[in-house]
């Protein structure tokens, strides 16, 4: 990835714009392969505005999103994202850093505060957002680790929550990449004793993580005969709704959330409609989850993290200069937890 000296506007940078005022950057303005339409250039830095926070970011983390939006396919997803070109630069959204400075009206947080949370433009030396989308970063975890924590593990905790009650049996279906490393952990601080599926590769790596039972895929097929399961959560797909159904009790809640492969125009809409219908004709299946990010679950996942009940998995750390190939790496779907870029 070659580093460009160019401005926000696609001009050199003039007298005044010195050192002090350009931060660099992974910019997009097409979609397209990652390592492909992403470059490494030196842009303005944020203005920190009343009630917001400007954060130096130490680290920020990669997520199938990423991969999505970069490439924009499928594409009904640009609808939200840019038609013909992102909205947004640059991409990213999970950092952990150190506040650099703070606006009017801002009550919590000060200038030297090691934080994590979420932004637009996580892909950047600096980001700026509101200050409630940073919470202080917990102690004992380094910032490469702290910034894992945000997409994958919002959805991991918004997924089971309410769903998984002390002494269920719960199988993860997809259970090494960034979200079900997550899942495994939360479902475990929940009380369930949980069934892992993955590769063979990473069956040590789940197991030390607090699965209590690991199915090789490759090797074993959970919705033919074996135990029964109170929840299952699918982070794969790649059985039909009712295939996997039949590895519930009968009391059982199947929750899908296969929401990155598909056809290049409308992604798995097709398969979030299924799940929609099912959930209303069927007690076993449970609709589509929306799910977003909140200072809210932040602070329940820090308090987890401080309890020693979730530890991030990182997978790889590549430097800013190399985004495109992380997201790629993420793009493939063999990530063993997340992939963090680290400034």
């Amino acid at each position: 990835m070659i580093e460009s000296q160019l401005t926000t506007n696609g001009h050199a940078p003039t007298t005044t714009q010195t050192s002090s005022t350009l931060m660099r950057a992974i910019v997009q303005d097409t979609y397209g392969g990652p390592e492909a339409v992403l470059r490494l250039q030196k842009i303005a830095k944020p203005a920190v505005k009343d009630g917001e926070v400007l954060v130096r970011v130490h680290a920020a983390s990669v997520h199938v999103g990423d991969w999505i939006l970069v490439r924009g396919v499928p594409y009904i997803a640009r609808m939200a994202v840019g038609m013909n070109k992102p909205k947004n630069r640059v991409p990213g959204t999970d950092i952990a850093g150190t506040v650099e400075a703070v606006g009017a009206g801002v009550m919590n947080l000060r200038p030297g505060d090691e934080v994590f949370g979420w932004c637009a433009g996580a892909f950047a030396e600096y980001v700026c957002a509101a200050e409630d989308h940073f919470v202080p970063k917990p102690s004992n975890l380094t910032f490469e680790q702290a910034a894992a924590i945000g997409v994958s593990a919002s959805a991991a905790l918004q997924l089971l929550r309410g769903k998984v009650r002390q002494g269920d049996r719960v199988l993860i279906n997809g259970a090494s990449g960034g979200l079900g490393t997550f899942a495994i952990q939360v479902a475990k601080s929940f009380g369930a004793e949980v069934t892992a599926v993955c590769s063979a590769k990473n069956m040590d790596m789940v197991r030390s993580i607090g699965a209590d039972h690991v199915i090789d895929y490759a090797k074993e097929d959970f919705t033919k005969g074996g135990p029964r399961y109170d929840f299952i959560l699918d982070n794969v797909g790649n059985h039909s709704l009712s295939e996997t159904r039949r590895a519930l009790t009968p009391t059982g809640k199947l929750q899908c959330n296969n929401g990155t492969s598909g056809g290049q125009w409308f992604g798995t809409s097709g398969t979030m409609i299924k799940t929609a219908a099912a959930s209303m004709f069927g007690r076993q299946q449970l609709g589509p989850a929306i799910k977003f990010q909140n200072r809210a679950d932040l602070l329940v996942l820090k308090a987890l993290v401080e309890a020693g009940k979730v530890t991030p998995i990182i997978d790889r750390t590549y430097p800013l200069s190399q985004t495109g190939e992380a997201i790629g790496h993420v793009g493939e779907g063999h990530a063993r937890g997340t992939v963090v870029i680290n400034m």
